[in-house]
């Protein structure tokens, strides 16, 4: 009995000592040693971000210093730039907020149907009425028709699937991903019927890029996603219960449910902007949100979105960057896809199941 007693008084001494121990704290972080190589991180990736975003504005200019013409090529390059912030913000602060409700890192919001909404208004403008009209496929009045279908079919997916009495996330996944799979088919199906000009044509738009993006889109875009972007980190200490699970969340006195639809609603509009924009980038997200997860040592959503933001703006403008004036190559887009791809299949790998 003395040899327990005595065992007992050490372990409460162990445990008496860690919770006294000078490196702990009470902040989002475990040590303050996390903390600071949280924020040491930060600034390193917004300042790598921010330099790779001026080289993408001067770097390789065809145009002289002095030259009048200079100012008008990179007012050109400006639109590229801020594309890239934009389909930051938007790729990252979904994922991760998409992540944290369905309480899974490895989903994304892809699975939702966007993407594939996208490619068939695309492929089903260019089949029915042509290449011209595909052409002249643009403007406001277009854009916004697109961003509103997206939204609308996410809002129908979201009332009618989580309102009821036995509504449950997992069951809007499943219905995303039929509903995904049904508008790839038909989109696959009419893409062969095409003629080969067309076909090119259409895969221009069907592939993600900045230089998809038009500037007459950004006054109304950049408030909107701005606006977004604050509500979600606002929303930052409720994602923090929600992450939990549904269980939890109600324990703590959290409306479940309500609060899942509104952060999917903010989640599709995000992506529905982007996917407008740019074009869709399937594993963009899950790359940028996979990084950021390591990147911060916490759980704290109000650390780890400006982490996600930050990422993503690195690794759009570094990747541009190095394909364009390094690698000579224009397919940056794929490069990203390609890279995200692989890191997504290591990460299954490694959990061994979804």
């Amino acid at each position: 009995m003395n040899a327990l007693e005595y065992k007992k008084k050490e372990n409460m001494k162990k445990i008496d000592f860690s919770l006294h121990h000078k490196n702990r704290s009470a902040s989002a972080f475990r040590t303050k040693k996390d903390e600071k190589r949280y924020w040491i991180l930060l600034i390193t990736l917004i300042a790598l971000g921010l330099l790779f975003a001026f080289g993408l504005l001067v770097y390789n200019n065809p145009v002289p210093v002095d030259s009048p013409s200079f100012i008008p090529v990179v007012e050109r390059r400006i639109v590229a730039v801020v594309a890239m912030l934009i389909a930051a913000i938007c790729h990252s602060l979904s994922t991760v907020a998409f992540q944290s409700i369905t309480n899974n890192r490895i989903i994304t919001p892809s699975l939702l149907g966007f993407e594939s909404l996208y490619s068939t208004i695309h492929t089903s403008t260019m089949f029915i009425f042509g290449a011209s009209a595909m052409v002249s496929f643009s403007g406001i009045g277009p854009f916004f028709l697109q961003v509103c279908l997206m939204v609308l079919m996410s809002l129908i997916l979201y009332g009618w699937l989580l309102s009821g009495k036995y509504g449950n996330l997992q069951l809007v996944l499943l219905i995303g991903i039929i509903i995904g799979t049904g508008l790839n088919t038909i989109s696959a199906f009419m893409r062969k019927l095409l003629a080969p000009s067309e076909f090119d044509l259409l895969q221009t738009r069907l592939i993600g890029s900045v230089n998809n993006a038009d500037p007459a889109y950004f006054p109304i875009v950049i408030p909107m996603v701005i606006i977004v972007a604050l509500l979600l980190y606002v929303f930052s200490r409720k994602l923090n219960i929600l992450s939990l699970g549904k269980d939890v969340s109600t324990t703590f006195g959290v409306k479940y449910q309500s609060n899942v639809i509104y952060t999917l609603v903010l989640v599709a509009v995000l992506m529905s902007i982007s996917t407008a924009l740019v074009g869709p980038l399937t594993f963009f997200g899950f790359l940028v949100a996979i990084l950021s997860y390591q990147a911060a040592p916490t759980y704290d959503h109000k650390y780890i979105f400006p982490m996600a933001l930050a990422i993503g703006f690195f690794v759009l403008t570094s990747a541009y960057f190095l394909m364009y004036h390094v690698f000579n190559s224009q397919a940056v887009s794929v490069f990203i896809e390609l890279f995200g791809g692989i890191v997504f299949l290591i990460v299954i790998l490694r959990k061994r199941s979804l």
